[in-house]
Protein backbone atom coordinates (compact mmCIF):
# COMPACT_ATOMS: atom_id res chain seq x y z
CA UNK A 1 0.00 0.00 0.00
CA UNK A 2 1.43 3.38 -1.05
CA UNK A 3 0.63 6.21 1.32
CA UNK A 4 2.70 9.41 1.31
CA UNK A 5 1.13 10.40 4.63
CA UNK A 6 2.80 7.35 6.21
CA UNK A 7 6.03 7.89 4.30
CA UNK A 8 5.51 4.71 2.27
CA UNK A 9 6.37 5.43 -1.36
CA UNK A 10 6.55 3.10 -4.38
CA UNK A 11 10.35 3.29 -4.21
CA UNK A 12 10.30 2.15 -0.57
CA UNK A 13 8.41 -1.01 -1.49
CA UNK A 14 11.03 -1.87 -4.13
CA UNK A 15 14.02 -1.70 -1.78
CA UNK A 16 16.05 -4.97 -1.79
CA UNK A 17 16.06 -7.33 1.17
CA UNK A 18 19.12 -6.52 3.29
CA UNK A 19 18.19 -8.02 6.67
CA UNK A 20 17.32 -11.58 7.70
CA UNK A 21 15.43 -11.45 10.98
CA UNK A 22 14.85 -14.48 13.20
CA UNK A 23 11.70 -13.71 15.16
CA UNK A 24 8.37 -11.93 14.68
CA UNK A 25 8.08 -10.76 18.30
CA UNK A 26 7.04 -7.30 19.39
CA UNK A 27 10.50 -6.30 20.64
CA UNK A 28 12.08 -6.77 17.21
CA UNK A 29 9.18 -5.03 15.51
CA UNK A 30 9.15 -2.18 18.02
CA UNK A 31 12.92 -1.64 18.00
CA UNK A 32 14.89 -3.08 15.06
CA UNK A 33 12.10 -2.85 12.49
CA UNK A 34 11.17 0.61 13.81
CA UNK A 35 14.73 1.85 13.20
CA UNK A 36 14.94 0.31 9.71
CA UNK A 37 11.59 1.82 8.77
CA UNK A 38 12.63 5.23 10.11
CA UNK A 39 15.81 5.14 8.04
CA UNK A 40 14.01 3.96 4.90
CA UNK A 41 11.59 6.87 5.12
CA UNK A 42 14.63 9.17 5.12
CA UNK A 43 16.20 7.27 2.18
CA UNK A 44 19.19 6.33 4.34
CA UNK A 45 19.23 2.52 4.47
CA UNK A 46 17.03 1.59 1.50
CA UNK A 47 16.62 -2.04 2.53
CA UNK A 48 13.86 -4.30 3.77
CA UNK A 49 13.62 -7.22 6.15
CA UNK A 50 12.75 -10.86 5.43
CA UNK A 51 11.57 -12.49 8.64
CA UNK A 52 11.93 -16.11 9.72
CA UNK A 53 9.04 -17.34 11.86
CA UNK A 54 10.02 -20.43 13.83
CA UNK A 55 6.93 -20.82 16.01
CA UNK A 56 3.89 -22.77 14.86
CA UNK A 57 1.32 -21.49 12.42
CA UNK A 58 1.60 -19.60 9.16
CA UNK A 59 2.44 -15.97 8.56
CA UNK A 60 -1.26 -15.10 8.74
CA UNK A 61 -1.77 -11.37 9.20
CA UNK A 62 1.67 -10.58 7.81
CA UNK A 63 0.61 -12.01 4.45
CA UNK A 64 -2.83 -10.39 4.57
CA UNK A 65 -1.41 -6.96 5.43
CA UNK A 66 1.65 -7.17 3.13
CA UNK A 67 3.85 -6.95 6.23
CA UNK A 68 2.51 -3.52 7.22
CA UNK A 69 1.85 -2.86 10.89
CA UNK A 70 1.18 0.07 13.21
CA UNK A 71 3.45 1.16 16.02
CA UNK A 72 1.59 3.31 18.55
CA UNK A 73 4.15 5.16 20.66
CA UNK A 74 2.68 6.31 23.97
CA UNK A 75 4.27 7.64 27.13
CA UNK A 76 6.43 10.42 28.50
CA UNK A 77 9.57 11.87 26.89
CA UNK A 78 11.47 14.80 28.40
CA UNK A 79 8.57 15.32 30.76
CA UNK A 80 6.05 15.72 27.91
CA UNK A 81 3.30 13.30 26.80
CA UNK A 82 3.84 11.41 23.53
CA UNK A 83 1.03 9.87 21.45
CA UNK A 84 2.14 8.98 17.92
CA UNK A 85 1.04 6.46 15.28
CA UNK A 86 3.46 5.12 12.65
CA UNK A 87 2.83 2.57 9.91
CA UNK A 88 5.89 0.36 9.41
CA UNK A 89 6.68 -1.07 5.96
CA UNK A 90 10.14 -2.50 6.68
CA UNK A 91 9.06 -6.18 6.47
CA UNK A 92 8.97 -7.50 2.91
CA UNK A 93 7.76 -11.02 3.77
CA UNK A 94 7.56 -13.59 6.57
CA UNK A 95 8.66 -17.19 5.96
CA UNK A 96 7.71 -20.09 8.23
CA UNK A 97 10.80 -22.18 8.92
CA UNK A 98 9.20 -25.62 8.94
CA UNK A 99 7.13 -25.09 5.79
CA UNK A 100 9.42 -22.77 3.80
CA UNK A 101 12.98 -23.72 4.74
CA UNK A 102 14.27 -23.86 1.18
CA UNK A 103 12.85 -20.39 0.54
CA UNK A 104 14.67 -19.16 3.65
CA UNK A 105 17.97 -20.53 2.36
CA UNK A 106 17.32 -18.88 -1.00
CA UNK A 107 16.51 -15.57 0.71
CA UNK A 108 19.72 -15.79 2.73
CA UNK A 109 21.68 -16.31 -0.49
CA UNK A 110 20.74 -12.96 -2.00
CA UNK A 111 23.87 -10.82 -2.56
CA UNK A 112 21.95 -7.82 -1.17
CA UNK A 113 21.46 -9.53 2.20
CA UNK A 114 24.16 -8.39 4.63
CA UNK A 115 22.68 -8.43 8.14
CA UNK A 116 21.17 -11.05 10.47
CA UNK A 117 19.33 -10.08 13.65
CA UNK A 118 17.58 -12.31 16.16
CA UNK A 119 15.47 -12.34 19.26
CA UNK A 120 14.60 -15.92 20.12
CA UNK A 121 14.51 -15.30 23.92
CA UNK A 122 17.46 -16.16 26.14
CA UNK A 123 16.54 -19.86 25.85
CA UNK A 124 17.01 -19.61 22.09
CA UNK A 125 20.78 -19.22 22.29
CA UNK A 126 21.54 -22.71 23.56
CA UNK A 127 23.84 -25.44 22.27
CA UNK A 128 21.80 -28.37 20.95
CA UNK A 129 23.53 -31.28 19.27
CA UNK A 130 21.71 -31.86 16.00
CA UNK A 131 22.36 -32.70 12.35
CA UNK A 132 21.78 -29.33 10.72
CA UNK A 133 21.82 -30.79 7.20
CA UNK A 134 19.02 -33.29 7.85
CA UNK A 135 15.97 -31.15 7.22
CA UNK A 136 15.06 -28.06 9.23
CA UNK A 137 17.30 -27.56 12.29
CA UNK A 138 15.37 -27.31 15.54
CA UNK A 139 17.49 -24.72 17.36
CA UNK A 140 18.18 -21.12 16.36
CA UNK A 141 21.99 -21.69 16.30
CA UNK A 142 21.32 -24.72 14.10
CA UNK A 143 19.25 -22.66 11.67
CA UNK A 144 21.91 -19.96 11.64
CA UNK A 145 24.65 -22.51 10.96
CA UNK A 146 22.68 -23.94 8.03
CA UNK A 147 22.18 -20.43 6.61
CA UNK A 148 25.90 -19.69 6.94
CA UNK A 149 26.79 -22.98 5.27
CA UNK A 150 24.56 -22.17 2.31
CA UNK A 151 26.12 -18.74 2.07
CA UNK A 152 29.63 -20.23 2.14
CA UNK A 153 28.71 -22.90 -0.41
CA UNK A 154 27.64 -20.20 -2.84
CA UNK A 155 30.88 -18.26 -2.27
CA UNK A 156 29.08 -15.16 -1.02
CA UNK A 157 30.34 -12.72 1.63
CA UNK A 158 29.47 -13.27 5.28
CA UNK A 159 27.08 -11.29 7.47
CA UNK A 160 27.01 -8.82 10.30
CA UNK A 161 25.18 -10.95 12.89
CA UNK A 162 23.51 -9.18 15.83
CA UNK A 163 21.64 -11.18 18.47
CA UNK A 164 19.42 -9.09 20.76
CA UNK A 165 18.68 -11.80 23.31
CA UNK A 166 19.15 -10.51 26.85
CA UNK A 167 22.30 -12.35 27.83
CA UNK A 168 25.71 -10.80 28.46
CA UNK A 169 28.09 -10.95 25.47
CA UNK A 170 25.33 -12.46 23.33
CA UNK A 171 27.38 -12.10 20.13
CA UNK A 172 30.37 -13.94 21.52
CA UNK A 173 28.17 -16.65 23.05
CA UNK A 174 26.29 -17.21 19.79
CA UNK A 175 29.51 -17.38 17.78
CA UNK A 176 31.00 -19.98 20.11
CA UNK A 177 27.86 -22.13 19.95
CA UNK A 178 27.68 -21.97 16.14
CA UNK A 179 31.35 -22.98 15.79
CA UNK A 180 30.92 -25.79 18.33
CA UNK A 181 27.88 -27.04 16.42
CA UNK A 182 29.80 -26.92 13.14
CA UNK A 183 32.53 -29.06 14.71
CA UNK A 184 29.89 -31.50 15.99
CA UNK A 185 28.57 -31.77 12.41
CA UNK A 186 32.14 -32.42 11.18
CA UNK A 187 31.94 -29.59 8.70
CA UNK A 188 35.03 -28.61 6.66
CA UNK A 189 37.76 -26.76 8.53
CA UNK A 190 37.76 -24.02 5.92
CA UNK A 191 34.09 -23.33 6.55
CA UNK A 192 34.56 -23.34 10.32
CA UNK A 193 37.33 -20.76 9.99
CA UNK A 194 35.11 -18.68 7.68
CA UNK A 195 32.37 -18.59 10.33
CA UNK A 196 34.66 -16.69 12.65
CA UNK A 197 36.69 -14.71 10.12
CA UNK A 198 34.17 -14.01 7.37
CA UNK A 199 31.33 -12.89 9.62
CA UNK A 200 31.00 -10.28 12.36
CA UNK A 201 29.18 -11.49 15.47
CA UNK A 202 28.31 -8.29 17.37
CA UNK A 203 27.14 -8.29 20.98
CA UNK A 204 24.28 -5.89 21.57
CA UNK A 205 22.12 -4.42 24.30
CA UNK A 206 18.46 -3.60 23.66
CA UNK A 207 16.14 -1.57 25.83
CA UNK A 208 12.59 -0.68 24.94
CA UNK A 209 9.33 -1.68 26.55
CA UNK A 210 6.97 -2.92 23.85
CA UNK A 211 3.75 -4.14 25.48
CA UNK A 212 2.45 -5.25 22.09
CA UNK A 213 -1.21 -5.48 21.19
CA UNK A 214 -3.41 -3.39 23.53
CA UNK A 215 -6.36 -4.90 25.36
CA UNK A 216 -8.70 -2.27 23.91
CA UNK A 217 -7.61 -2.89 20.34
CA UNK A 218 -11.07 -2.12 18.93
CA UNK A 219 -10.91 1.38 20.45
CA UNK A 220 -7.47 1.88 18.91
CA UNK A 221 -8.75 0.82 15.50
CA UNK A 222 -11.73 3.15 15.75
CA UNK A 223 -9.54 6.14 16.58
CA UNK A 224 -7.08 5.29 13.80
CA UNK A 225 -9.79 4.71 11.21
CA UNK A 226 -8.54 1.26 10.16
CA UNK A 227 -8.04 -2.25 11.53
CA UNK A 228 -4.60 -3.76 12.08
CA UNK A 229 -4.14 -7.27 13.46
CA UNK A 230 -0.40 -6.62 13.90
CA UNK A 231 -0.81 -3.38 15.87
CA UNK A 232 1.75 -2.91 18.65
CA UNK A 233 2.23 -0.31 21.36
CA UNK A 234 5.61 0.96 22.51
CA UNK A 235 7.12 3.41 24.96
CA UNK A 236 8.94 6.43 23.48
CA UNK A 237 12.35 5.46 24.90
CA UNK A 238 14.69 3.14 23.03
CA UNK A 239 18.31 2.08 23.16
CA UNK A 240 20.17 -0.32 20.89
CA UNK A 241 23.89 -0.43 21.65
CA UNK A 242 26.02 -2.62 19.35
CA UNK A 243 29.66 -3.59 19.67
CA UNK A 244 31.33 -2.81 16.38
CA UNK A 245 33.69 -0.65 14.36
CA UNK A 246 33.41 1.62 11.34
CA UNK A 247 32.89 -1.38 9.06
CA UNK A 248 29.90 -2.53 11.10
CA UNK A 249 28.53 1.02 11.19
CA UNK A 250 28.73 1.21 7.41
CA UNK A 251 26.69 -1.97 7.00
CA UNK A 252 24.18 -0.80 9.63
CA UNK A 253 23.72 2.57 7.97
CA UNK A 254 20.19 2.83 9.37
CA UNK A 255 21.77 3.85 12.69
CA UNK A 256 22.09 7.35 11.19
CA UNK A 257 18.33 7.82 11.49
CA UNK A 258 18.27 7.74 15.29
CA UNK A 259 20.99 8.80 17.74
CA UNK A 260 19.70 6.23 20.24
CA UNK A 261 21.11 3.43 18.09
CA UNK A 262 24.76 3.34 19.09
CA UNK A 263 27.72 1.50 17.60
CA UNK A 264 30.78 1.52 19.84
CA UNK A 265 33.93 -0.56 20.46
CA UNK A 266 32.45 -1.66 23.80
CA UNK A 267 28.86 -1.69 25.06
CA UNK A 268 29.90 -2.40 28.66
CA UNK A 269 29.32 1.25 29.73
CA UNK A 270 25.76 1.17 28.38
CA UNK A 271 25.08 -2.13 30.10
CA UNK A 272 26.48 -0.71 33.33
CA UNK A 273 24.32 2.40 33.30
CA UNK A 274 21.19 0.35 32.54
CA UNK A 275 22.00 -2.17 35.27
CA UNK A 276 22.63 0.51 37.90
CA UNK A 277 20.18 3.29 37.03
CA UNK A 278 17.17 1.44 35.65
CA UNK A 279 17.38 -2.02 37.19
CA UNK A 280 19.10 -0.86 40.38
CA UNK A 281 16.55 1.82 41.20
CA UNK A 282 13.75 -0.69 40.56
CA UNK A 283 15.34 -3.06 43.05
CA UNK A 284 15.94 -0.34 45.63
CA UNK A 285 12.34 0.87 45.54
CA UNK A 286 10.13 -2.10 44.66
CA UNK A 287 9.71 -3.69 48.10
CA UNK A 288 9.25 -0.33 49.82
CA UNK A 289 6.53 0.66 47.38
CA UNK A 290 4.82 -2.71 47.57
CA UNK A 291 4.83 -2.94 51.36
CA UNK A 292 3.47 0.61 51.58
CA UNK A 293 0.37 -0.55 49.67
CA UNK A 294 1.20 0.36 46.07
CA UNK A 295 1.02 -2.11 43.21
CA UNK A 296 2.71 -0.66 40.10
CA UNK A 297 5.69 1.50 39.24
CA UNK A 298 3.32 4.13 37.85
CA UNK A 299 1.44 4.24 41.17
CA UNK A 300 4.77 4.84 42.88
CA UNK A 301 5.41 7.80 40.61
CA UNK A 302 2.00 9.23 41.52
CA UNK A 303 2.75 8.90 45.25
CA UNK A 304 4.57 11.98 46.56
CA UNK A 305 6.98 10.10 48.81
CA UNK A 306 7.80 7.25 46.44
CA UNK A 307 8.31 9.63 43.52
CA UNK A 308 10.83 11.57 45.58
CA UNK A 309 12.39 8.27 46.64
CA UNK A 310 12.91 7.25 43.01
CA UNK A 311 14.27 10.68 42.07
CA UNK A 312 16.73 10.68 44.95
CA UNK A 313 17.96 7.14 44.32
CA UNK A 314 18.40 7.72 40.58
CA UNK A 315 19.78 11.26 40.50
CA UNK A 316 21.55 11.66 43.84
CA UNK A 317 22.64 8.18 44.89
CA UNK A 318 23.27 6.06 41.78
CA UNK A 319 24.14 8.64 39.12
CA UNK A 320 27.16 10.09 41.01
CA UNK A 321 28.72 6.60 41.17
CA UNK A 322 28.72 6.33 37.36
CA UNK A 323 30.98 9.29 36.70
CA UNK A 324 33.38 8.31 33.88
CA UNK A 325 31.59 4.95 33.56
CA UNK A 326 28.35 5.77 31.74
CA UNK A 327 28.81 7.88 28.58
CA UNK A 328 25.20 9.09 28.60
CA UNK A 329 24.38 8.42 32.24
CA UNK A 330 22.89 11.84 33.08
CA UNK A 331 20.55 11.79 30.08
CA UNK A 332 19.70 8.14 30.66
CA UNK A 333 18.86 8.86 34.33
CA UNK A 334 16.22 11.41 33.34
CA UNK A 335 14.86 9.02 30.71
CA UNK A 336 14.51 6.36 33.42
CA UNK A 337 12.28 8.62 35.50
CA UNK A 338 10.15 9.44 32.45
CA UNK A 339 9.74 5.74 31.77
CA UNK A 340 8.67 5.03 35.34
CA UNK A 341 6.02 7.77 35.00
CA UNK A 342 4.51 6.26 31.82
CA UNK A 343 0.78 5.78 32.58
CA UNK A 344 0.36 3.30 29.70
CA UNK A 345 2.68 0.64 31.10
CA UNK A 346 1.44 -1.51 33.97
CA UNK A 347 4.65 -2.73 35.59
CA UNK A 348 3.56 -4.68 38.65
CA UNK A 349 5.80 -4.34 41.70
CA UNK A 350 5.24 -7.91 42.84
CA UNK A 351 6.58 -9.14 39.47
CA UNK A 352 9.74 -7.07 39.90
CA UNK A 353 10.40 -8.75 43.29
CA UNK A 354 11.25 -12.02 41.50
CA UNK A 355 14.72 -13.04 42.80
CA UNK A 356 14.87 -9.81 44.80
CA UNK A 357 17.90 -10.71 46.91
CA UNK A 358 20.00 -11.78 43.91
CA UNK A 359 19.03 -8.60 42.10
CA UNK A 360 19.98 -6.54 45.14
CA UNK A 361 23.42 -8.15 45.09
CA UNK A 362 23.98 -7.86 41.32
CA UNK A 363 22.56 -4.38 40.86
CA UNK A 364 23.09 -2.40 44.06
CA UNK A 365 25.87 -3.74 46.27
CA UNK A 366 28.56 -2.36 43.95
CA UNK A 367 26.77 1.00 43.95
CA UNK A 368 26.79 1.04 47.76
CA UNK A 369 30.53 0.41 47.78
CA UNK A 370 31.22 3.03 45.10
CA UNK A 371 29.11 5.64 46.88
CA UNK A 372 30.89 5.04 50.17
CA UNK A 373 34.30 5.23 48.51
CA UNK A 374 33.48 8.43 46.62
CA UNK A 375 31.66 10.35 49.35
CA UNK A 376 32.62 8.73 52.63
CA UNK A 377 28.89 8.39 53.32
CA UNK A 378 26.12 5.86 52.76
CA UNK A 379 23.23 6.42 50.30
CA UNK A 380 20.35 6.88 52.73
CA UNK A 381 17.44 6.00 50.47
CA UNK A 382 19.15 2.87 49.19
CA UNK A 383 19.68 1.71 52.78
CA UNK A 384 15.97 2.16 53.40
CA UNK A 385 15.31 0.10 50.26
CA UNK A 386 17.69 -2.57 51.58
CA UNK A 387 15.82 -2.66 54.89
CA UNK A 388 12.47 -2.99 53.10
CA UNK A 389 13.92 -5.95 51.17
CA UNK A 390 14.71 -7.71 54.46
CA UNK A 391 11.16 -7.05 55.65
CA UNK A 392 9.67 -8.24 52.36
CA UNK A 393 11.63 -11.50 52.66
CA UNK A 394 10.37 -12.09 56.22
CA UNK A 395 8.22 -15.25 55.95
CA UNK A 396 4.75 -15.30 57.46
CA UNK A 397 3.89 -18.77 56.12
CA UNK A 398 5.80 -21.80 54.91
CA UNK A 399 4.25 -24.72 53.04
CA UNK A 400 6.39 -27.51 51.60
CA UNK A 401 9.39 -25.24 51.31
CA UNK A 402 7.41 -22.41 49.68
CA UNK A 403 7.38 -19.14 51.61
CA UNK A 404 4.85 -16.34 51.75
CA UNK A 405 5.14 -12.87 53.21
CA UNK A 406 2.29 -10.73 54.50
CA UNK A 407 1.05 -7.30 53.46
CA UNK A 408 -1.87 -6.20 55.60
CA UNK A 409 -4.36 -9.05 55.65
CA UNK A 410 -3.10 -10.60 52.40
CA UNK A 411 -0.23 -12.96 51.68
CA UNK A 412 2.19 -12.83 48.76
CA UNK A 413 4.56 -15.42 47.32
CA UNK A 414 8.27 -14.92 47.98
CA UNK A 415 9.77 -15.97 44.64
CA UNK A 416 13.41 -15.92 45.64
CA UNK A 417 15.96 -18.74 45.51
CA UNK A 418 17.37 -17.43 48.81
CA UNK A 419 14.00 -17.49 50.58
CA UNK A 420 15.08 -20.35 52.88
CA UNK A 421 18.29 -18.51 53.75
CA UNK A 422 16.37 -15.44 54.87
CA UNK A 423 13.80 -17.59 56.68
CA UNK A 424 16.63 -19.13 58.67
CA UNK A 425 17.97 -15.69 59.56
CA UNK A 426 14.51 -14.47 60.62
CA UNK A 427 13.58 -17.58 62.62
CA UNK A 428 15.39 -16.70 65.90
CA UNK A 429 13.80 -13.24 65.96
CA UNK A 430 10.71 -14.19 67.93
CA UNK A 431 10.88 -11.03 70.00
CA UNK A 432 11.00 -8.00 67.73
CA UNK A 433 13.29 -6.02 70.02
CA UNK A 434 16.17 -3.92 68.85
CA UNK A 435 18.95 -6.25 70.10
CA UNK A 436 17.46 -9.28 68.34
CA UNK A 437 16.78 -7.46 65.08
CA UNK A 438 20.19 -5.79 65.17
CA UNK A 439 21.93 -9.14 65.60
CA UNK A 440 19.93 -10.62 62.72
CA UNK A 441 20.75 -7.70 60.41
CA UNK A 442 24.44 -8.04 61.17
CA UNK A 443 24.27 -11.77 60.38
CA UNK A 444 22.52 -11.09 57.06
CA UNK A 445 25.03 -8.38 56.18
CA UNK A 446 27.88 -10.80 56.90
CA UNK A 447 26.37 -13.62 54.81
CA UNK A 448 28.68 -13.74 51.79
CA UNK A 449 26.41 -16.30 50.14
CA UNK A 450 24.09 -13.35 49.53
CA UNK A 451 26.37 -10.38 48.89
CA UNK A 452 29.81 -11.80 48.05
CA UNK A 453 31.16 -9.35 50.62
CA UNK A 454 30.64 -8.49 54.30
CA UNK A 455 28.45 -5.39 54.34
CA UNK A 456 29.32 -4.89 58.01
CA UNK A 457 32.61 -3.44 56.76
CA UNK A 458 30.64 -0.34 55.69
CA UNK A 459 30.58 1.78 58.87
CA UNK A 460 27.04 2.43 60.05
CA UNK A 461 25.39 0.26 57.38
CA UNK A 462 23.92 -2.44 59.64
CA UNK A 463 22.86 0.05 62.34
CA UNK A 464 21.03 2.28 59.85
CA UNK A 465 19.32 -0.70 58.22
CA UNK A 466 18.29 -1.93 61.68
CA UNK A 467 16.79 1.47 62.56
CA UNK A 468 14.72 1.49 59.38
CA UNK A 469 13.67 -2.11 59.81
CA UNK A 470 12.56 -1.59 63.40
CA UNK A 471 10.64 1.54 62.43
CA UNK A 472 8.76 -0.27 59.67
CA UNK A 473 8.02 -3.31 61.85
CA UNK A 474 6.69 -1.22 64.73
CA UNK A 475 4.74 1.40 62.79
CA UNK A 476 3.98 -0.16 59.43
CA UNK A 477 5.77 0.81 56.24
CA UNK A 478 3.32 3.49 55.07
CA UNK A 479 3.20 5.10 58.49
CA UNK A 480 6.97 5.02 58.82
CA UNK A 481 7.77 6.67 55.49
CA UNK A 482 4.96 9.21 55.93
CA UNK A 483 5.63 10.38 59.47
CA UNK A 484 9.26 9.55 60.04
CA UNK A 485 10.82 11.39 57.10
CA UNK A 486 13.29 13.04 59.45
CA UNK A 487 15.25 9.79 59.59
CA UNK A 488 15.01 9.25 55.85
Amino acid sequence: MNNPQWGITPDYLQFPEKVLQFGTGVLLRGLVDFLVDKANKQNIFEGRIVVVKSTGGDAGAFDTQDGLFTTHIKGIAQGQPVDQHLVNASISRVLQSNAEWEAILEAASQPSLEIIVSNTTEVGIQYVEEDVMAGVPASFPGKLLAVLHERYRRKLPGFVIIPTELIVDNGRVLKEIVIKLAEYNKMPEGFIQWIGQGNRFCSSLVDRIVPGRPKNIADSWQKAGYEDELWIESEPFLLWAIEGDAGVAQKLSFHQADERMLIAPSITPYREQKLRLLNGSHTAAVTLGYLSGLNTVYECMQDAYMRRFFETVVLEEILPTLENLGPQAAVFAKDVLDRFANPYIEHKLISITFQQSSKMNARNVQTLLRYREAKGLLPEKMLLGFASTLLFLKPAKETNGKYQGQRGDAFYDITDDNAAVFAAHWKPVEKAGYPEVSAMVKEICADTRLWQTDLNTLPGFADTVTDHLMGMMQNGVKEYITHHSKVL
